[in-house]
Order: C-alpha cells, then structure tokens, then sequence
C-alpha cells in the first residue's frame, strides 16, 4: 500500500506511475498522441506553400513516431517512462531547430549541417531575430512531462515496490513473450504506416526525390519531419560508412569525360583576343556580403543606394544577369564556387565536410604561376573551417579576425571600412604580381549599423528589416568608394584587376518589404530574380570592355573569367564554370543552381518544392511570364547531370584520382618514348 501522507501532487505522480505500469504501452499511446500533435503543430509553424499535412502525412507521421519509439516496450516501466520523456526532448528540440534553421536557410537541418553546429553560437544577434513566440507551443509539456520524470527517477521505484507488495508476480519469461509481441506489432504497424504511404509516392508524384536529394523539403515533403530525420541519418551513414565506395570505376570515367569536356570547351575559347590581355596584372577579389542585385541603381529618399558601386559599374564590367549558386554553406558555397569552379554539395558545406579533397582552385592555380596569394576575413579563422581549407587552397596566408585591430566594431565584426584599410596596408606591401582576396562582413543578417552610420532616408522602411539592410548595403559601399579611393593611390589600379560579386540573398523573407522599397507587386519570377541575381564586375586596368553584359553567368564562371584575362590555360584542369569576358558570348551557357532551378537567360526553370519536374515552372524571362515548360524539360537532364557530376566529382575525391590517372599514363608514356630510343 501506498503512504497516506503523501502530498496531492505526489500522491497524484504515483497513481499516474502505477496505472502506467499496469496497462502495457499506455505511455507509448500517449507519447505517440504528444508527438503526433508536434508534428502537426511543427508543419503549421513552418507553413510551406503546398506541404500543409495531410491525413496521408499524419499516418506518415504517426508511423515513424511508432518506428521511433517501438523498442521501449521491452524496457520496465519506469526505464520505459523516461526513455518516451527523452525521446520526446530530443525530437521536439530537433523541431525547434528545423525552425530556426528554416527561417534562415529555407531548408532543414541535417547531419553535415550538425557537424559545423558549433558555429551556431557565432549567429549570436542573428539567431535572436530568428525566434518566434509561438515556437515554444513544441516544450508547452515540459511543464508536466520533466517534473514527472524527476518523480519516477528518484522516487518512482519505491512507489512501484510498494505498489505492487499484494500482487502476484508475473513471471519473467511472460512478460518477456508479452513485451517481444506487443513491440513487434507496434513495430509492423509503423514499417506499414511508413513505407507504404512513402512507396507509393515514390512510385507517382514523388519519382526521383531520393535520387537527387536537391532539397531536403522535398524529402519531408515526402516522409514527414520525424521521417526526414530518420532518413537523413541513414542516407549520412551509408554515404560516410556503408558506402565507402560510392563511385563504380564508370561512374569515374563518365564523371571525367564530363567534366574535360568542360576543359575542353574553356580551350576551344584560348584564340579569342581577351585570352591573356591582362597577362601579369595583379588580382584584388571582393566577396560582397548578403549583396543582391535589385538594389542596384536604386535610390530611396533622393539618395542613391549604391552610389560608389554605381560609378564603378560604368567603368567596368557588369553582368546583369548574374546568380550566386550557394546551398546550405552560403558564405562558404559562395567562396568555393567563384574560387574553385564546382557546384557546392545540397547538404552542409564543402569547407566543412570536404576540406582535405583535392580542388584547382584559383588560389593554387595562381601560386603556382609565380603569384602572391593571401585571403582576407575579419572573423574567426575556425568559422567555416576556413583554416584548414584555406591552407588546401594553397593561400600563403590567412589574415583572420586576430590580425586585424578592432577598432570600428560594426555588426558581427570589424566595419568594412576599416577592414578594407587594413587589408590595403598588407596587400600595398606585397609582392607583386599578387592574388588577394577580401571577404566583407558589414552587411550580414541581421544589418545592425551603429546610428552614426545610417545615412539613408528610408522613409516607411524605418524600424524594418528591409530598411536596416539597405542602410548596411550604403556603408558597404561607401567602404568599396574607399578602397577603389586607396587603390589609386597605392598605384595599384592600373595594373590590377579588380573583380567583386555578392555572395548570396539576404535571407530576408517578407516579400511585402521588397515590394514596398520597388514600389510593385512582384510575380514569381521578379521573385526569383531577386533572391538569385547578384552583382558582378570586372574593372580592368584602363577602364578597359567597360559595358553592361546582358549574357547569363553564375559564380561557377569567375575563376574561368580571372584565368582567361590573365592568360593561364585552365583547359586541362577540373572547373565546371566558362569565362565570361570574351570576344563573342558563349553559345548555348546555362547556369544551373543548387536547388535544381537553372536558366540560359531567356527562360528560368523553378522546380516545384515537391522535386516532380513536370510541377515545375518555365518562365519567359522576356515576357516576365509562365512559358512552354517543354522548353525547360529538354534542358532538365543536363542541369541534373551537372550536380550530379559534381557531386560526385566533390564528395569522392575524384580530381585526386584523375590527377594521379594522368600523372600514370604520363609517366608509362615517357618509359615508353625512353625503351623504343
């Protein structure tokens, strides 16, 4: 028998504790109910267009809420009550952060994305904007659930003995038999609930999802949130550990016969007059951060936005239809894929997960024609694994947050404007011809700018995101009028090039406020436009093919563009991009995005969030309207083998390999060219 003097809310846990221990897998009902309105709650909170859940998607849901939790029938009752109360923390923590995750990247949060989660805390003001009141409805029963957990921890086994002291003991071989039953039911009826809703997607509107993993929205669109997760970790395992070999020897050889040809055709554009113009000039890169196109040219108040950038944009130049191609590394994509010319990987980031592989890099490539090269960044060296991948890049030297003196704290950091004045005291130093490259931090999510700094008149932007960036973007470029100002009088400007491209959108998500500071309604496609367009420029010594170049490009191209200027053969190294400075624009370029969507500058193709093809959209850019779709499909196998390509190509390790091929048969050709002497 129980104690009577017990208090009410004691009294209340152990009768709750008991009841739960008598009728088998009550707790596991009830943490499946729990779960199941967490999830329901977890799709409202996230609301993305066309994935409201279904009753398809609850049972999908409920499936691997079972799959996720069936094992803890064979445990006791208290092991089995605490196991459900920890289950059910890690999986609504795992929400909360698919949340925040989302509203800032629009994807969810992965294993790889995990392994660099330690930057997290570097957000720090980023995050803060991020977070909702109604996200902790997902920890609304903590309130219950962790009290009784403390109870069945250190007071539920006494409770339980006493309990139980009258009652017939069941022997252990039964319950052994009941707990192997009951879970194995439970067990078929998730499998059943799971996979044969998620077959039978696979098998109609969901063809190919799993094939391409493009989006991992795709995927939950498919198998739900608690699905998604399960799914992520076993497509990690069997990516990192099962499968160590992922590439057959024809995958290999199809992967390179592709991406040569892509070598081949950068040779086939070596006669073009361009080809080596700038021979020897140095090369100052600017990585703009959070930098889009819509801006500019614009003014707000009567003062233009952008008007350094404005100026130095009719002197040089400009691709107006440019496109950053990041994913989930964003600063780090952006990096890789204008210094290194391969598309970034749809989960994580090459800097994180890839960073020993083998890559031509612009910096390597540089170096190793008698250039000077260093990298710029006034933040950790450790964020982005930047260290250690800078050093694979062959820079001979990183100057991170350390090397610089803090003395204009803007945002996350160092303000541009100093961090440009410092980076110009090093650079004017250095050996010349030199390969610098200088990564902008100011205008980062979420656009905090001292008052001093906000120069601008944003009217009924004020108090907005939208207006805060748009004052952050002014200082941006007021630095860049700085350092066009010192390279001038370094005497660097006339013979450096000097090259500057935004990194990727702003993850501003109010369309409202966009459409406001355009003073426009905006379709889908002026939509897209926006989140996809940055800038790019080339200034080249004498103000020289200044212009406005209407051509498509991406960030693929700007290696290809800097090596084709300067004269050095890129025709026999692993680069996916194309220069776009040349005599004639290339016939027949696209650019293809991470995300699926990819575009030759008259039609854009925006893949549907469920992965399906024919869901898609194929806008007439021209028309600025939806268009024939069979003109985008004709193109849609060859932008899936691009990132299927380069998938395999980065995440194998392949330019290794066929580096080592050629090094071979180079070799074996020369003992032979020796024995027939």
């Amino acid at each position: 028998m129980l104690s009577t003097r017990q208090t009410p809310l004691r009294h209340g846990m152990s009768t709750a504790l008991i009841w739960l221990e008598r009728f088998k897998a009550i707790d596991l009902l009830l943490f499946a109910g729990v779960m199941l309105a967490k999830m329901y709650l977890f799709s409202e909170i996230l609301h993305v267009a066309n994935m409201k859940m279904t009753g398809t998607d609850a049972l999908i849901e409920l499936g691997s809420i079972l799959l996720f939790s069936f094992w803890t029938i064979w445990l006791p009752a208290r092991g089995r009550i605490i196991s459900l109360i920890a289950l059910n923390v890690i999986a609504s923590i795992v929400l909360y952060a698919d949340l925040i995750y989302y509203r800032y990247f629009q994807d969810l949060i992965s294993v790889p994305v995990l392994l660099q989660f330690s930057q997290v805390d570097s957000l720090g003001e980023s995050i803060g904007t991020l977070l909702r009141a109604k996200d902790f409805l997902l920890f609304l029963d903590f309130i219950a659930i962790l009290p009784f957990a403390l109870y069945v921890i250190w007071r539920g086994r006494g409770d339980l003995r006493r309990a139980s002291e009258h009652r017939r003991r069941t022997a252990i071989w039964q319950k052994a038999i009941v707990r192997i039953l009951l879970s194995a039911v439970i067990f078929t009826i998730g499998s059943s609930l799971v996979f044969t809703n998620v077959n039978e997607a696979k098998r109609t509107w969901g063809q190919g999802i799993f094939d391409g993993n493009w989006w991992n929205l795709s995927i939950y669109n498919v198998t739900g949130a608690l699905g998604f997760h399960g799914y992520d970790v076993y497509r990690y395992v069997k990516q990192n550990y099962l499968d160590a070999q992922t590439v057959t020897a024809e995958q290999s050889s199809e992967a390179q016969k592709w991406i040569e040809a892509r070598g081949v055709l950068r040779g086939s554009l070596e006669q073009d007059t361009l080809f080596g113009a700038y021979r020897g000039s140095n090369v100052l890169m600017v990585q703009l951060e959070a930098f889009q196109n819509f801006m500019i040219n614009k003014s707000i108040g009567g003062q233009e936005i952008t008007p350094h950038l404005n100026g130095l944009i009719k002197q040089s130049a400009y691709f107006s239809q440019f496109y950053h191609q990041t994913a989930q590394g964003r600063t780090s994509d952006a990096d890789f894929t204008a210094n290194c010319s391969m598309q970034p990987v749809a989960n994580g980031s090459v800097f994180i997960q890839y960073a020993p592989n083998e890559f031509d890099c612009m910096s390597k490539t540089l170096k190793e024609n008698d250039y000077g090269t260093s990298v710029f960044h006034s933040y950790e060296g450790g964020f982005w694994n930047r260290n250690i991948m800078y050093n694979n890049m062959q820079y001979d030297q990183f100057y991170s947050l350390k090397h610089f003196t803090l003395d204009e704290k803007i945002g996350w950091a160092l303000g541009d404007k100093s961090f440009f004045r410092q980076s110009l005291d090093v650079i004017s130093e250095q050996k010349q011809p030199f390969y610098s490259f200088l990564i902008t931090l100011s205008s980062h999510h979420p656009y905090t700018m001292p008052a001093a700094e906000k120069k601008l008149d944003v009217g009924e932007l004020k108090g907005t995101m939208m207006g805060d960036y748009l004052q952050a973007i002014h200082y941006v470029d007021a630095a860049l009028g700085e350092l066009v100002d010192r390279l001038k009088k370094e005497g660097l400007w006339d013979n450096t090039i000097l090259a500057m491209y935004g990194d990727h959108d702003n993850s501003i998500k109010d369309w409202s406020l966009f459409e406001t500071f355009l003073g426009k309604e905006l379709n889908e496609l002026e939509r897209q436009m926006i989140l996809k367009q940055v800038p790019f420029l080339v200034h080249l010594p004498g103000d020289e093919h200044a212009g406005t170049y209407t051509q498509v490009g991406g960030q693929l191209d700007v290696t290809p563009t800097i090596m084709h200027l300067l004269g050095i053969s890129t025709a026999d190294q692993y680069l996916i991009g194309t220069p776009l400075l040349t005599d004639k624009p290339l016939s027949g370029k696209k650019i293809v995005l991470r995300n699926g969507a990819f575009t030759d500058g008259t039609f854009y193709f925006k893949p549907s969030s469920d992965g399906v093809a024919k869901n898609g959209t194929c806008w007439n850019i021209q028309n600025n309207a939806p268009g024939d779709l069979n003109a985008c499909l004709d193109e849609y196998k060859s932008a899936r083998t691009e990132l299927s390509m380069s998938d395999q190509i980065v995440m194998n390790d392949l330019i290794d390999d066929f580096k080592e091929q050629k090094a071979t048969e180079a070799r074996a050709n020369s003992d032979l060219v020796t024995a027939q002497r």
